[in-house]
C-alpha cells in the first residue's frame, strides 16, 4: 500500500488497537483514520497528503500561521 504515488488519507478497520495503531505507524499517509471511512474528517484536523498529494496541512491553526507574519521584539531594560 506504500508504494503508491499518493498518500493523502487512508481508512484502517480493525477489532484489534495493537494492530491499528501498528498499522498507523507504518503507512505513509497524511492520515489515518481506525475504523471509519478515509473521507472523514472534522474541521480541526489537520489535513493533507504526502507524496504526490500534496505538500503542508490545511484547517484553522495552519491558515493563521500562513496568514501571519511573526516578528521577534527583544529589549533590555
Amino acid at each position: 500500500m506504500n508504494t503508491g504515488d499518493y498518500g493523502l488519507q487512508v481508512g484502517v478497520c480493525t477489532r484489534d488497537l495493537g494492530r491499528a495503531f501498528q498499522a498507523a505507524k507504518a503507512l505513509r499517509f497524511g492520515g489515518v483514520i481506525l475504523n471509519d471511512v478515509p473521507a472523514y474528517r472534522v474541521d480541526q484536523m489537520p489535513y493533507g497528503g504526502v507524496k504526490k498529494s500534496g505538500i503542508g496541512r490545511e484547517g484553522p491553526r495552519y491558515a493563521i500561521e500562513e496568514m501571519t507574519e511573526m516578528k521577534l521584539i527583544c529589549w533590555n531594560t
